[in-house]
């Protein structure tokens, strides 16, 4: 009995030297899921598998749906209405208010935002619920191709995001080699906002700006730097030979390119005088997405009268 109990005792005290020496050199448990860097360089963690997702901006929403990922989007921005299957999802937002409560109740894996749209409370407000949160920042054609790659990471679907970059450079150069060559570049003015909110035009660095410079054209405001405001003065000042409006038109609102016209002193801009306006798809030409691509072909059309 002694030998038997001697015997225990030697087997516990070797398996307890044995834990504590394995304890002592046992590797701290790896961090869960994965990281990417957004595009504000900030590190976040995501799951292994995104399979939930909030998305805040149009544009994004766009680009989800573009890579095949829409099914997986269970809340939205109000502006996120593209394609028509997204107005399905349940909104999350009214203007810049966000209801985090709302976002929470749906479990998302990601909260997908935009510098351009949301501030850093909406940010710190839905990571302090515990969701992480990607943000893009997209003001021109580089950012957007950013944007793409970034949330292509995100979900999963790196070499759709790639294919999709590529089809946009692709469809950019094939205008481009169609461009004619002039003694004069066509000088465009993009008015992003109208008469009655203030005069805002596209300056340089925009993607409007970009499109313009691809196609051959000298945007009038390329002196000025971004989204600015100017003033009916300005413009009549620099005559431009094309106007872009994204204004759009309302039931009971007056017609953006006759608005246009009717304007005081403006019959004797080029653009106005020979009929040369554009009242171009507001979504197409302003979100940071895809459809840039079909904003570059009514743009071409303009200038130089079809893209085939």
């Amino acid at each position: 009995m002694k030998k038997i109990c001697a015997l225990l005792i030697a087997t516990l005290l070797l398996a307890s030297f044995a834990a504590c020496k394995g304890g002592g050199t046992k590797a701290p448990p790896a961090p869960e899921g994965r990281t990417v860097t957004d595009m504000t360089g900030r590190t976040v963690t995501l799951p292994e598998q995104v399979e939930r997702i909030v998305v805040l901006t149009a544009g994004d929403c766009e680009i989800l749906y573009a890579l095949g990922a829409g099914d997986r989007i269970v809340g939205r921005g109000e502006y996120c209405d593209y394609p028509a299957d997204v107005l399905d999802v349940p909104s999350v937002q009214s203007g810049y208010d966000t209801n985090v409560e709302q976002i929470v109740a749906l479990k998302p894996d990601v909260v997908v935002m935009s510098t351009m749209a949301q501030t850093n409370e909406h940010i710190e407000s839905i990571e302090k619920v515990g969701i992480p949160v990607v943000v893009t920042e997209a003001p021109n054609l580089g950012g957007v191709y950013e944007a793409i790659a970034l949330l292509g990471q995100v979900v999963g679907k790196t070499s759709e995001a790639d294919a999709l970059i590529q089809s946009m450079k692709d469809a950019f150069a094939a205008l481009k080699a169609k461009v004619p060559q002039l003694d004069k570049k066509p000088a465009v003015y993009f008015e992003v906002s109208p008469l009655q909110y203030g005069l805002w035009a596209a300056g340089s660095g925009t993607f409007m700006d970009e499109l313009g410079n691809m196609l051959g054209a000298e945007n009038i405001f390329a002196d000025l730097t971004g989204w600015v405001q100017v003033s009916e003065e300005q413009v009549i000042q620099r005559n431009p030979d094309f106007i872009v409006t994204t204004t759009m038109s309302y039931e009971g609102s007056p017609d953006p390119i006759e608005e246009i016209k009717s304007r005081a002193g403006w019959e004797n801009i080029t653009a106005v005088a020979s009929g040369r306006i554009l009242n171009a798809d507001n979504d197409e030409i302003t979100r940071p997405g895809p459809r840039l691509a079909d904003a570059a072909r009514q743009l071409f059309e303009l200038l130089y009268g079809g893209a085939d």
